[in-house]
């Protein structure tokens, strides 16, 4: 069964294609449009994106699993005049707003069936008639995502975010084979008001107060947390509270009341200050709830998801205090995940619980996007001031980085989720302690936004404090650990100032050409660690298509891209890093230049 899932939220609209349980794609939309965290309407960019990838027509899908997202509002059922109104707009050109049907739904207490209009949906968008859509709930949507890429026989999974269905959190435990919902099921889609219980949109609010942008820049106020103190923090508690019950209470009676409010707390003070102090109160009730339904329903094994676990040192708080075996956060952990919980959602729905169970496995890799792979060199090679070096990639992208070169990795298939993990990634040598400063002006980053290491696999546990409860976590970057001691001066690149980092650990098979690099790099150096962080400037979302890929290697955001065949420079990138690339271009040979270049040997396969 061919199905195609979505979510339309106000931000980090995306979608997936999934055959039967196979998951064949998944891409935001932002990527496409090129404007980071884009939401507020059906991502149809993504949706074609996807079924190109699978090979599909829009008319050869079964099944279209989706949010109750935001949608034009000709395709919600109104009365005759509001109809006949918003018809009247669309003939004389004039935009059609578009609505929430979870709202819609809380306010007219019609359900998504009789509110949605799902013959028009497919008839004007060229999917078939017969095709169905299914409408799942938002936190589900959350968990089941986190709770499939398992093979736990319990659990507990716990989801977090700014609000879905008119929760902002939601629990439920796998035990027995039983899946159960405790808390954040559809019931609350009939109270016309959520909770304004949300510690994401304190946080969300703490992140504007500070200056920056809500909904976006709250991994700024994550990565200062940890230079300032929580002076603020009794303050903000005192309008939170955890309660007997294991949920998290607050005294605010609307959105607007709780910006107030933690606006006049945060007044005159540092930004590093809010940080820490939003950070702690955060970590404290979190820490509390989660350990509470831990106690209660005796789980061993804890799975996330919702935007609020985007917060990597609350996600190292819980794996190593609480009486866990193993923690897993999904990856695209935030609202960009909703898409593949659909039709997780979807499928469990249409074969049992017992079934969906059966089918569950872990995760190799979230690289789902398109591969450019066929294209790339040819892109790259066309730009006037981009030259290609003859010679084997791995070892000429090697040398670059120990000389003290940036360089992106430009392969394969393009991530899901908001993390690059080495399809397009900027690597770079983390023995220098100034590469970040110097990264961070040619990105037009903040100077206090962190850098990550990636490590092969057989070398994590030595660098990094890898046990078995945080490693599958770690494959991914969602998790902060401790550096161990002896390698914090010798990689300060990639050491936070709590001597923390957050580390993604490779494999040969999932990414043969990102592990060549590394382990070519660990030998020639004795240093088992490179920087990885995305490739994209500021404000823009991380490097999709072949064209700004090129785009930013001829601006000089980078020294030098990588691909599966070659290396490419700019011409004054060439003159600089002469001696770092001379010898391995003279003894390259035309034929070797034109060949591919990676080996089975070479990439550790």
């Amino acid at each position: 069964m061919k199905i195609l899932s979505f979510q339309s939220g106000l931000h980090d609209a995306s979608a997936a294609a999934f055959e039967d349980y196979g998951l064949v794609a998944a891409v935001q939309e932002e990527r496409l449009r090129r404007e980071k965290g884009w939401g507020d309407d059906v991502p149809w960019l993504a949706i074609d994106e996807v079924l190109r990838i699978a090979g599909w027509a829009r008319n050869d899908v079964d099944v279209i699993a989706l949010i109750r997202g935001v949608f034009p509002l000709h395709y919600f059922s109104f009365s005759l005049p509001r109809d006949l109104y918003y018809t009247v707009r669309k003939h004389v050109g004039r935009e059609r707003l578009n609505r929430d049907l979870s709202h819609a739904m809380i306010r007219t207490g019609l359900d998504d069936r009789h509110l949605f209009r799902s013959d028009r949906f497919l008839a004007e968008n060229g999917f078939r008639n017969d095709a169905k859509l299914h409408f799942v709930n938002h936190h589900e949507a959350h968990a089941l995502a986190a709770l499939f890429f398992t093979d736990w026989d319990d659990a507990l999974v716990y989801t977090a975010d700014g609000v879905g269905d008119n929760v902002s959190y939601s629990v439920r435990t796998l035990q027995g084979g039983e899946l159960k919902c405790l808390f954040g099921g559809d019931e609350w889609l009939k109270r016309k008001r959520a909770p304004r219980n949300s510690l994401a949109t304190a946080y969300g609010l703490a992140t504007k107060a500070a200056g920056f942008r809500m909904w976006r820049h709250e991994g700024k106020l994550t990565g200062l947390s940890a230079r300032g103190e929580p002076k603020l923090r009794d303050a903000l508690a005192r309008h939170f509270r955890l309660g007997a019950d294991g949920l998290i209470a607050c005294d605010f009676t609307s959105w607007r009341m709780m910006e107030k409010h933690i606006h006049a707390i945060c007044r005159g003070h540092s930004r590093e200050t809010m940080a820490a102090s939003i950070q702690q109160l955060v970590e404290d009730l979190i820490s509390g709830a989660v350990g509470h339904w831990l106690s209660r329903t005796k789980a061993k094994r804890l799975a996330l998801a919702g935007g609020l676990f985007a917060n990597v040192r609350l996600n190292r708080l819980l794996a190593e205090t609480l009486p866990i075996e193993e923690i897993f956060i999904y990856p695209a952990m935030g609202d960009d995940g909703l898409a593949v919980g659909a039709a997780l959602c979807y499928l469990r729905d249409r074969d049992g619980t017992d079934a969906w169970l059966r089918q569950r496995r872990r995760l190799d890799n979230v690289y789902l996007g398109q591969d450019f792979d066929s294209r790339i060199d040819a892109v790259l090679a066309d730009a006037p001031d981009v030259e290609r070096v003859p010679g084997n990639p791995v070892e000429l992208a090697t040398r670059l980085v120990e000389h003290g070169a940036a360089g992106a990795v430009f392969v394969g298939r393009m991530e899901h989720g908001p993390r690059a993990l080495g399809a397009r990634s900027i690597i770079a040598n983390p023995t220098d302690p100034t590469i970040n400063d110097l990264l961070n002006q040619r990105l037009d980053r903040s100077e206090f936004m962190p850098f990550a290491p990636y490590v092969l696999e057989e070398d994590a546990a030595r660098v990094f404090e890898i046990t078995p409860v945080n490693r599958y976590a770690a494959r991914f970057m969602t998790i902060t650990c401790a550096v161990r001691p002896e390698w914090r001066a010798r990689i300060p690149a990639v050491v936070h100032v709590d001597d923390t980092a957050r580390p993604q650990i490779v494999r040969d098979a999932d990414n043969p050409l990102f592990a060549a690099i590394l382990r070519r790099f660990r030998d020639r150096t004795g240093i088992p660690v490179l920087i990885n962080t995305s490739f994209n400037v500021h404000e823009e979302p991380i490097v999709n298509r072949p064209e700004e890929c090129r785009r930013a290697l001829v601006d000089g955001r980078v020294d030098f891209v990588v691909t599966r065949q070659a290396v490419y420079l700019t011409k004054r990138a060439m003159a600089e890093f002469h001696a770092a690339i001379g010898d391995e271009a003279k003894r390259a040979s035309p034929a070797s230049a034109a060949a591919p270049a990676l080996s089975a040997a070479e990439t550790g396969r």
